[in-house]
């Protein structure tokens, strides 16, 4: 063991990556604390997912919070990615910390690395997000893309990312009873588009 390496607290160099590694590939990379493969991730999917934060809210600063939050976390808990869909993977991990960032929960993790369960960046699924997961492609995920995106954006905020009517309002930049009416109007076109 080279005396550089004891500092980084590994004992050898992380594979090799480059533009045409799979993100599969990259995150391994990253869990053995490969910079350059993090970057390469973070130029492959930042503009994404930050297009998809700012659907979900209209503050930049949050939305960059959420992302640079998203990164970290992705630095410390890649070797925790279990070979499944790394965009998705990826995903939730940056819908949660956006939520976070709303709640004001986001920047007290910086500090200390840990969640408020106890767990230094750990992602784990849940029933919940393979339901989730399954939106996009059945019948709810048609009737969805169907709605006006007034509409869809507050359903996806409210039910699909869990917010509450005043944080919805906060992060759709929207007065909370426009909120409540969206609501209301897009879940009656949804029963009527799956019934």
């Amino acid at each position: 063991m080279r005396p550089s390496d004891f500092w980084r607290g590994r004992a050898a160099d992380p594979p090799a990556v480059d533009a045409d590694s799979t993100d599969a590939e990259l995150l391994a990379a990253v869990a053995a604390r490969s910079t350059a493969a993090l970057r390469l991730l973070h130029q492959r999917h930042a503009p994404w997912l930050r297009a998809r934060l700012s659907r979900r809210c209209a503050d930049p600063d949050v939305v960059d919070d959420a992302l640079q939050e998203t990164f970290l976390a992705v630095w410390r808990s890649a070797g925790r990615f279990d070979g499944g869909n790394p965009a998705g993977w990826l995903w939730t991990i940056a819908v949660r910390r956006l939520i976070s960032a709303l709640r004001g929960g986001g920047a007290r993790w910086i500090g200390t690395g840990a969640e408020p369960d106890g767990h230094a960046g750990q992602v784990t699924g849940s029933a919940e997000e393979a339901v989730l997961l399954g939106v996009e492609h059945g019948d709810l995920g048609t009737a969805l893309n169907r709605l006006s995106p007034e509409l869809r954006a507050v359903i996806e905020a409210t039910v699909l990312d869990g917010l509450t009517t005043k944080e919805a309002a906060h992060l759709l930049g929207i007065p909370e009873g426009t909120v409540k009416s969206r609501a209301a109007r897009a879940r009656a076109r949804l029963r009527e588009k799956l019934s």
